[in-house]
């Protein structure tokens, strides 16, 4: 019998804390636990090795896919979190610190990112549920991160969906976007998309 004095395990903590805040701001936070561990390793080899600049995730909560990009090598300095909840923030301050936290809305980067002027973005890391939110809020976001990120940037997202949680015809002569195959293991199962520039004018498949 365990005793009374005894830690619950990390992820039942970070469980009822996404729990608690999809209660309070279901749009947002569009889930009841955090990202698996396996969809989190799926959306780090999504995007590859970023080899300059910094890399920018939105919607980290409680950071498994923080943890996922820093497994595969890139640098605490190069990271910049942006999260709503301060409660979150305070979280991935004390686990990943010195990762750059910056708590804001991820629905307004010009506005938010605006402290790392002059600092180039290569890319963005999204958990944001954007299937929560009426196209054109989606479509904002990627024209806003490809405005900061330029040419070379690019733009990952995870969906329950089957379907480019960026809408078709906002892709169209836009950007590029691939479907990676089902995280079965990740409940429920997942799908990582990846956009990119694309001024051949590729349609998302």
């Amino acid at each position: 019998m365990q005793g009374h004095n005894e830690k619950r395990p990390v992820w039942l903590g970070d469980g009822a804390h996404f729990l608690k805040a999809m209660l309070a701001t279901p749009r947002l936070t569009g889930a009841v636990a955090p990202s698996g561990r396996a969809l989190a390793r799926a959306m780090a080899a999504a995007l590859g090795e970023v080899r300059h600049g910094l890399v920018v995730e939105l919607g980290p909560g409680t950071g498994p896919v923080t943890r996922a990009l820093l497994e595969r090598g890139l640098e605490r300095r190069r990271l910049a979190l942006v999260e709503y909840d301060p409660r979150f923030c305070r979280m991935l301050e004390q686990r990943f610190a010195p990762v750059k936290i910056i708590q804001g809305d991820a629905y307004d980067l010009p506005s938010t990112l605006a402290g790392l002027a002059g600092e180039p973005i290569a890319a963005v890391v999204s958990s944001l549920p954007l299937l929560n939110q009426p196209p054109r809020r989606r479509e904002k976001l990627i024209g806003d991160a490809f405005d900061l990120m330029g040419p070379d940037g690019v733009f990952v997202q995870f969906t329950y969906g089957f379907l480019s949680p960026i809408p078709r015809k906002a892709c169209v002569g836009r950007y590029s976007a691939h479907r990676g195959p089902p995280v079965w293991r990740n409940l429920p199962p997942a799908r990582v998309w990846t956009y990119r520039l694309d001024t051949r004018g590729r349609t998302a498949r």
